[in-house]
């Protein structure tokens, strides 16, 4: 195996040293596990601990911090290894005590994680150097906003450009949308009903109150066809006057409408 210079990296980020080819204990573990194609979950402490320490005696280390990291990992997998030594009968398997159990059992699921965690780094690593082939527009430079000059600024001057600030904003309010607005036969029907009580009416009686705008206008449309149709007449006595509305006695031609049917 060639051993290549290790790379000495920032302390203070609390980054794992490379050394050779692994970054940490947990890498070679891993390494080892794959090329034997060995499940994590089943993990042989007797044949990894020999081959974990092959590959230790083959590297080179230069900082003891290094060192120390895979020195921890070799005595715990000597350790894990003697504890299976004590059975002399090779029928019984791997057989750990309690303390020997539990610290296989850490053992593994550290080495899940880190196997979890390597494959998330390979995966995030893919996706950056997918980004590095992504060219972005690059951003427009903004002109620097003009300076207002608040010279002859009067007290009076702000108050009149406040209220017509207001009063846009207030025309500028949605309205509500009338989810079923009354129809023209609806209102034509409302209208030839009052006035078979009365003899005439005021059309803004139609239209007083809280009305929508649609309203007023169905209204306005039902008075123009009962005009056309001959059940009713205006009269406007001055310009933007009262419009009164009175029935008409007698039909045009004798035409039903379908105001009648109601």
């Amino acid at each position: 195996m060639s051993v290549e210079e290790p790379n000495v990296l920032d302390h203070s980020r609390d980054l794992t040293l490379r050394v050779g080819a692994f970054e940490g204990p947990f890498d070679l573990l891993l390494h080892l596990c794959r090329t034997s194609e060995i499940d994590l979950a089943a993990l042989p402490v007797r044949a990894i601990t020999d081959q974990y320490l092959a590959h230790l005696e083959a590297m080179e280390f230069r900082d003891l911090e290094a060192a120390g990291a895979y020195l921890v990992m070799a005595a715990t997998l000597i350790y894990l290894k003697s504890k299976l030594l004590v059975p002399p009968d090779e029928t019984q398997g791997e057989q750990l005590d309690e303390d020997g159990l539990t610290l296989r059992l850490e053992l593994e699921a550290r080495l899940r994680e880190y196997a979890r965690v390597k494959a998330l780094g390979e995966c995030l690593g893919a996706r950056e150097a997918e980004q590095g082939l992504i060219w972005g527009r690059p951003g427009s430079t903004l002109p620097p906003p003009e300076e207002v000059p608040l010279e002859d600024l009067g007290v009076h001057l702000l108050e009149r450009t406040l209220k017509r600030l207001i009063e846009e904003q207030a025309r500028q309010r949605p309205r509500e949308i009338e989810p079923n607005p009354p129809s023209v036969l609806e209102r034509m029907t409302m209208i030839l009903s009052v006035l078979r009580d009365t003899w005439s009416l005021l059309f803004s009686s139609l239209t007083a109150g809280d009305r929508r705008r649609s309203e007023i206008v169905v209204s306005l449309l039902a008075v123009l066809e009962l005009v056309r149709l001959g059940r009713i007449k205006t009269q406007q006595t001055e310009l933007f006057g009262e419009i009164v509305i009175e029935r008409q006695t007698a039909i045009p031609n004798g035409e039903p409408t379908r105001a009648d049917s109601d």
